[in-house]
């Protein structure tokens, strides 16, 4: 069998000018040569018009405006949950992200319109179960949302939920299912357990009707048994009545402001302390990873008052006590939990001037109020604030046997 380049060669084309011809035979044996070879290209692939794809254009990269441990991505739901999405894109989050059923509830938030999504159209009305059903009916266009707001260049994703109105309450729960969905196609998660998605729920107050608290409490029970069987974590709870006991004169837009910023603060200063080097004592990634991956957790934030201008012995043990006292979250058993991390921030002449002991009582005094088995990490950072602060995160901590009283 002839091979390809042999057929090509195959009676070959001579185009010579023949002196024993005369012109006029010279130019009808160039017309014939030429059908000739027509003929040969004629024996080429007859190739149809394919449409054939373009070279891939590089993702886009979603920066957040800081460095962290980890890259969160960050869904409200309901006006509630929004608005704590909301204060993450102050912080300098960017991949936040809401969802409601009521357009006059999107429009006021400072995010930009894309990340926005509306169904529904004409809200839930306080009803839970017909915003269950709005949300069940558009869960391939929330995950296609997120999937166009988020990318894929993100390691965990936080859904906000305020439990209280109908579309966070019904709608939140099928979010962090659609968020596990999510996680899975980016290979995020590689299984059912590999909890990468966690949840804020932001408790009504006592005052906004029988109603609104039983939505708070079937959606807060739906998000601790996904917390219980290891496909929810971290659960923070927010208990917005106690930010009213705790700040009792605060008007209706700095309260608001207030809970949502206290929580959203604590939860972004864990996330860079865990990305930067000590020159004392480091909490690293590692450090928070296990606390975010171990159920419900409790934050806290109080400065260390010192009665003299140095730190005393007892002054840190104090601020840790105190600590747990005026957190702003869900009136829980901290004392249930069984990991921890304290970090201690205070600019650099109270720390060159404070002994180390000092700082081990207080990191003790927590690992006291845990009890045994529990771990506790530590961290220690210089900034140039003056003064010193106590900041803590416990995780691990058992469901509250009732929320509300």
């Amino acid at each position: 069998m002839a091979t390809l380049h042999e057929y090509s060669n195959a009676n070959p084309i001579s185009k010579k000018y023949n002196k024993n011809m005369t012109e006029e035979e010279n130019l009808e044996n160039q017309d014939l040569e030429d059908v000739e070879a027509e003929e040969v290209d004629d024996l080429g692939v007859d190739m149809p018009d394919i449409p054939l794809p373009s070279e891939e254009e590089p993702e886009e990269v979603i920066k957040d405006e800081f460095t962290s441990a980890y890259k969160f991505a960050i869904v409200g739901v309901g006006q509630g949950g929004s608005r704590l999405a909301e204060t993450f894109w102050k912080l300098g989050y960017r991949r936040v992200a809401a969802i409601n059923t009521a357009a006059q509830d999107l429009k006021p938030l400072k995010i930009p319109e894309n990340n926005k999504l509306l169904i529904g159209g004409s809200g839930a009305g306080k009803n839970r179960e017909v915003a269950k059903e709005i949300f069940q009916s558009h869960r391939e266009d929330i995950l296609d949302f997120l999937k166009n707001v988020f990318k894929s260049d993100f390691d965990r994703v936080l859904v906000c939920i305020g439990a209280g109105g109908g579309t966070g309450a019904g709608g939140g729960p099928i979010v962090v299912e659609i968020a596990h969905d999510l996680c899975e196609s980016f290979g995020i998660e590689t299984s059912d357990f590999q909890a990468k998605v966690g949840s804020i729920v932001a408790l009504p107050t006592k005052a906004e009707g029988s109603r609104v608290i039983s939505n708070a409490k079937e959606t807060t029970d739906a998000l601790i048994n996904f917390c219980n069987n290891g496909t929810l974590s971290p659960l923070v709870i927010l208990d917005n009545e106690r930010i009213k006991q705790i700040y009792p004169r605060l008007s209706v837009n700095k309260f608001w402001n207030t809970a949502n910023t206290s929580i959203c603060s604590l939860f972004h200063l864990f996330n860079k302390v865990s990305a930067q080097d000590s020159e004392y004592t480091a909490f690293d990634k590692a450090d928070l990873d296990t606390v975010l991956s171990s159920g419900i957790i409790s934050f806290g934030a109080v400065p260390v008052r010192m009665k003299e201008e140095e730190v005393q012995e007892t002054d840190i043990s104090y601020a840790v006590r105190d600590n747990l006292k005026k957190n702003i979250l869900a009136n829980i058993d901290v004392a249930s939990g069984k990991v921890a991390s304290c970090v201690v921030i205070g600019d650099r002449g109270i720390l060159d001037n404070t002994p180390q002991e000092y700082l081990e009582h207080g990191f003790e005094q927590l690992s006291r109020i845990l009890g045994d088995n529990s771990t506790v990490h530590r961290g220690i950072y210089h900034t140039s604030k003056k003064g010193l602060v106590v900041y803590t995160i416990i995780g691990g901590i058992e469901a509250p046997e009732q929320l509300f009283k």
